[in-house]
């Protein structure tokens, strides 16, 4: 084949296979968090991000606030049908919210006092008290269908979204085809298949020609693939040490122990925090191709530039320690603390080459100024039982403001993921 007639396969190829993405264990239910990071793709949302991530219009062709800013008016699109062939109405939109509310998920509605189906196009939603970030839920909450909701519905999602579900092999891959019921602008891809691999086996996978697109870690940027092309994308992703902030001596409603009697001084965290050279791990394992990373909001438009510090100041880190009493007391380099030492383990799924090599660099990088960090591979299911009492290197990334609300905040202490190490700090509210 010669590289035109390729090159016009290529043009003409409607089916794509990709291993990116993880399995969503829970399944394509809107309402019980599927979606909420970014397009729900078997459903719609009211409003969606363009490509420069402007807010613009899906479902909805209008929306206005009150003038006391406790009622959200939408207007939706005539015309919009779900996979199945049946109109969505306000009375979908209606009962995708309150059915969200009353989940109990990582979504939170609580701000929302009612919602009502005004006629079959329009709905309004009446706040409990302003809040300007309510937007984000008409951004990632995907409407489902009340016709065709039950307790199956995560397994065999009906949408409205592009695309709709017809194959799903558990823990191997799942099949999609183009919604031909889809209101908007039809996906160039009739078919495509999300191959669920691990990191090694995605970049077998793309070296043997098996997939169209994969995604890899940093450390195999390096290597050429024939008939592939390297894309270095800005995200929103990032990885961080999130750290047990109470002592020990708790446990959560299900036994497993909260709290650390090493991360739980401040001065640990600190001389951490300052101690490690986060250009030097952009630069070493992730081959150049990340930024230092502050905090869950970087570079976002209500990040803080002041979380910005000088970082890989190890003098500084070690007069931390010393100002608050950790001392090199038996001579092996580790230091001490009324007879704690300073040491304790960082957690990472063992699955994770990335989060290994930075887990195992920052270990090295603190280990001069006193402080021991156990490097520990484990599965996810290990880590959700040891999280409350251990440092985890955790991921993070959401266009969500609330983002920070979550990983914070007090409230969310011991909540999923969001703050597993019971920081107290008190929530902020943004009007």
């Amino acid at each position: 084949m010669s590289s035109d007639e390729r090159a016009q396969t290529e043009k003409n190829k409607k089916e794509l296979i990709l291993a990116i993405g993880t399995e969503p264990d829970t399944g394509f239910d809107p309402t019980t968090g599927w979606g909420r990071y970014g397009s729900p793709l078997f459903q719609s949302t009211l409003l969606k991000r363009d490509y420069e991530l402007s807010i613009t219009y899906d479902v909805a062709t209008n929306y206005k606030i009150s003038s006391d800013r406790l009622t959200w008016t939408v207007e939706l699109r005539d015309g919009v049908r779900f996979s199945d062939g049946e109109a969505l109405t306000a009375k979908d939109v209606k009962f995708t919210f309150e059915q969200a509310k009353a989940s109990g998920s990582v979504l939170d509605l609580t701000i929302l006092d009612r919602v009502e189906a005004i006629d079959e196009h329009t709905i309004a939603f009446h706040l409990k008290e302003p809040q300007s970030t309510f937007i984000q839920s008409l951004l990632t909450l995907g409407i489902v269908p009340e016709h065709a909701y039950d307790e199956h519905y995560a397994q065999n999602p009906i949408g409205s979204g592009p695309y709709k579900l017809v194959q799903w092999d558990k823990g191997q891959q799942i099949i999609v085809e183009m919604n031909l019921e889809y209101y908007d602008r039809k996906p160039f891809f009739e078919k495509v298949t999300f191959l669920f691999l691990n990191e090694d086996a995605a970049f077998g996978a793309a070296k043997s020609g098996q997939v169209d697109m994969a995604s890899i870690p940093a450390a195999f940027s390096m290597q050429d693939v024939p008939g592939m092309r390297l894309e270095s994308i800005q995200s929103v992703d990032n990885r961080g040490i999130m750290f047990p902030y109470v002592a020990s001596g708790e446990e959560t409603e299900d036994g497993f122990a909260i709290g650390n009697d090493v991360t739980a001084d401040l001065a640990i965290r600190q001389a951490i925090n300052i101690a490690i050279d986060r250009q030097g791990l952009v630069d070493g394992v992730l081959e150049g191709n990340g930024t230092p990373g502050y905090s869950v909001a970087d570079r976002l438009p209500w990040w803080n530039p002041e979380t910005v510090i000088d970082d890989h100041e190890i003098a500084r880190a070690q007069e931390i320690l010393a100002e608050a009493g950790w001392e090199d007391i038996s001579g092996d380099g580790t230091l001490e603390k009324d007879s704690v030492k300073a040491e304790f383990s960082l957690l990472y799924p063992a699955s994770d080459v990335t989060r290994q090599s930075l887990a195992i660099a920052v270990a090295d990088m603190i280990k001069p100024i006193g402080i021991n960090i156990v490097v520990e591979g484990k599965s996810w299911d290990d880590i959700e039982t040891l999280m409350h009492s251990n440092a985890v290197l955790m991921g993070w990334g959401s266009h969500d403001p609330l983002e920070i609300y979550h990983v914070y905040s007090g409230d969310n202490a011991g909540v999923e993921y969001f703050n597993p190490g019971y920081s107290t700090f008190a929530p902020i509210k943004v009007q």
